[in-house]
């Protein structure tokens, strides 16, 4: 089975900005992924959002601060979400972030 070059693109490219992070999340929509991964995207493209109004901009590069206050929402995602989907938000949040490159701040 033969990968299709944009998803090679995608799990190759690494991410720096916010707006990075925007466009993988948004490429797995192009790619027509599962509906969990879909879901997980989305809920995490919502902690992305609120957390890096926080700190600045969608053109601001990834900081482990920023990193480590995502995680936090999502730590605290498990009040609000069943033990399943808890767990497909956890992995991957944990599976994006191989793709960052941190910059330190």
């Amino acid at each position: 089975m033969t990968i299709p070059t944009t998803m090679v693109d995608i799990t190759t490219k690494k991410i720096f900005t916010v707006a990075n992070f925007y466009e993988y999340l948004d490429a797995l929509f192009d790619l027509e992924s599962d509906s969990d991964t879909l879901f997980a995207g989305g809920y995490l493209r919502g902690f992305i959002s609120l957390v890096a109004t926080e700190f600045g901009d969608e053109s601001q590069v990834i900081t482990s601060v920023l990193l480590t206050a995502v995680s936090n929402k999502v730590n605290l995602a498990r009040t609000e979400l069943s033990p399943q989907d808890h767990a497909i938000v956890t992995n991957f949040w944990l599976e994006i972030q191989r793709h960052v490159d941190i910059k330190s701040k």
